[in-house]
């Protein structure tokens, strides 16, 4: 019997679904109509484009906002660091909201948060209600960072590389856009950077309208459970081991606790784990160091004020096509260490000629150091394929995101400390460099042919 691909979950290690998952997953294909699937891409679409601009929208504006809410240097620097910090602190509740309500649900629930957050931060009056704000819409970003891979792998399993191409490369657009355009929009706004800000609830709005019905459709497409299914989960718990396992699906297979406890539990004991979790947090810390300060260093080297802006832009949008293919040239290989060894070799090389020749070469700086920021995508699509089935990677995904978002968030202070102290760029450069030399040896050891399951199964 030919097995449906948008039903059946593919195994990393070749093994087919038992009989009875076949035979229960093809008859839920035939009743499945194919649009919840289409408008799921819309949306997936949709979401990626909004997990950016509330960041990267407000770097451009942040002096305007400074005198405009009397907000001091501290909690500048306080909020340029919020994004790191309630990615890692939100991020990972949503593997628990995901198993209560649906990661589609989550999704939708996310997507609301951001409009209200981004809607009500042009309103604020004081520093205090625009960092609540502000932390409403982060955390709405955070839930969905971490279930986007989630939904991919439960949904499109055939589809892992191209989907998760497609929603990186919506990602990058969404925040090469924001960078662009945020200030072109207050400007011909009279100025006004409150309006300038809230234009990005807009998109986000889009998106959340997207997700009600993808939502009530998926619902809707969802097999009701039955002997079969209950019978195919108990054949896969039975593969674990009898004392302590874990099951295929991330559950302990002597019933001592639920799938989700024991997943994030355990997800610690996986070195496979640990090394997404640092190849993240380094790749993170490069990204948010060259969106905070990328531009800064360019000025002082003699660069227009414009002409920076332009070159983080292209910095930011050359990730658009590369976030597309990487993660497709990704799945095919067998061991992606060598991808993550490319790219972080492109990001020393920008840093060597920010060294060296910052204004003179600046294009090509510029075009380096966005080729190395696409190991977010590059790790993005490492989470998908680190484990075997959805609860794995939801678990896998917050422990990485959530660990890596912490290791991240004293980056960009050093830097700008590093800066103040020594009055130039040399040092912070070179803390840059070893930063991006860890991150190369990280994603080394991420990009190996390992599945987190099985690691958790030698271990017991």
């Amino acid at each position: 019997m030919a097995h449906d691909p948008a039903t059946v979950d593919h195994r990393a290690d070749g093994r087919t679904p038992t009989s009875v998952e076949t035979r229960s997953a093809a008859r839920a294909g035939t009743r499945t109509s194919p649009w919840p699937r289409r408008l799921l891409v819309v949306g997936i679409v949709l979401a990626a484009l909004n997990l950016r601009p509330a960041i990267t929208g407000l770097g451009p504006l942040l002096e305007e906002v400074r005198d405009g809410l009397g907000m001091s240097g501290t909690v500048a620097g306080l909020l340029t660091s919020a994004p790191a910090l309630c990615f890692a602190v939100f991020g990972s509740a949503a593997p628990r909201l995901a198993r209560r309500f649906g990661p589609a649900a989550v999704v939708l629930a996310g997507m609301a948060a951001v409009t209200a957050g981004l809607a009500l931060r042009p309103l604020a009056g004081g520093t205090g209600t625009f960092l609540a704000a502000s932390v409403v819409a982060l955390a709405g970003i955070a839930v969905s960072n971490v279930l986007m891979p989630v939904v991919v792998k439960r949904w499109f399993p055939d589809r892992i590389g191209p989907m998760t191409g497609l929603y990186s490369m919506a990602l990058s657009l969404g925040t090469a856009a924001a960078a662009a355009l945020t200030v072109p929009a207050a400007r011909a706004m009279g100025d006004d950077w409150r309006l300038g800000l809230g234009l990005s609830a807009l998109p986000a709005a889009l998106a959340a309208v997207v997700w009600l019905p993808v939502v009530r459709g998926l619902r809707a497409a969802e097999p009701a459970p039955s002997a079969a299914s209950t019978t195919a989960a108990t054949d896969r718990a039975a593969e674990a081991p009898s004392t302590g396992g874990v099951a295929a699906d991330g559950s302990a297979a002597d019933g001592s606790g639920t799938a989700g406890r024991t997943s994030s539990l355990r997800i610690t004991r996986s070195p496979t784990a640990w090394a997404l979790g640092v190849f993240f947090g380094f790749q993170a810390t490069a990204a948010y160091i060259t969106m905070g300060w990328l531009p800064q260093i360019f000025r002082d080297a003699g660069v227009p004020a414009s002409t920076a802006g332009l070159l983080l832009a292209v910095t930011m949008g050359l990730g658009i096509p590369l976030s597309f293919a990487l993660p497709r040239i990704a799945a095919r290989l067998r061991h992606q260490g060598p991808l993550a060894a490319g790219l972080a070799v492109c990001g020393l090389g920008g840093y060597a000629g920010l060294w060296f020749a910052p204004a003179e070469g600046a294009w090509a700086w510029t075009l380096l150091l966005g080729i190395s920021n696409c190991a977010f995508p590059l790790v993005l699509t490492l989470i998908g394929m680190r484990a075997r089935t959805g609860s794995g990677v939801a678990g896998l995904s917050a422990f990485a995101q959530g660990t890596g978002y912490l290791i991240s968030i004293p980056g960009p202070l050093l830097v700008g400390t590093l800066h103040q102290h020594t009055g130039g760029w040399h040092a912070p450069l070179a803390l840059m460099a070893v930063l991006m030399v860890a991150q190369l040896c990280a994603g080394l050891v991420a990009g190996r042919d390992r599945c987190v399951e099985d690691e958790l199964r030698m271990r017991h």
